[in-house]
């Protein structure tokens, strides 16, 4: 199975910054989708912004010019860097993660795995 494991959330005032990062580990054959997703206490979970294994990114209308999504392919590894938070952005943030992974006996099958959950708080 595909483990992920995700850090960096925290508490911030309102206009300042996090990194959060989500670390992909497992038999994994290949990564083609990795996104982040929150959710705020009685909200549905939303799609924060979402990047491919080429690099193609999608955004939240919300987060555009503020979030920046970006991936380390070599290390499995996709980071989210959230600047001028504000309080509406406060939420449990989830990595999840989509590709191909290697079972046993050579058999790949697809995945789709989520990680723990993060709580990103800011403050007014």
């Amino acid at each position: 199975q595909v483990q992920l494991v995700e850090s960096g959330g925290g508490l911030v005032q309102a206009g300042g910054s996090l990194r959060l990062s989500c670390a992909a580990s497992g038999s994994i054959f290949s990564i083609n989708v990795m996104g982040w997703y929150r959710q705020a206490p009685g909200k549905q979970r939303e799609l924060v912004a979402a990047i491919t294994s080429d690099g193609s990114t999608n955004y939240a209308d919300s987060v555009k010019g503020r979030f920046t999504i970006s991936r380390d392919n070599a290390k499995n590894t996709v980071y989210l860097q959230m600047n001028s938070l504000k309080p509406e952005d406060t939420a449990v943030y989830t990595c999840n993660a989509e590709g191909i992974e290697a079972t046993g006996r050579g058999i790949l099958s697809d995945f789709g795995s989520w990680g723990q959950g993060t709580q990103v708080t800011v403050s007014s």
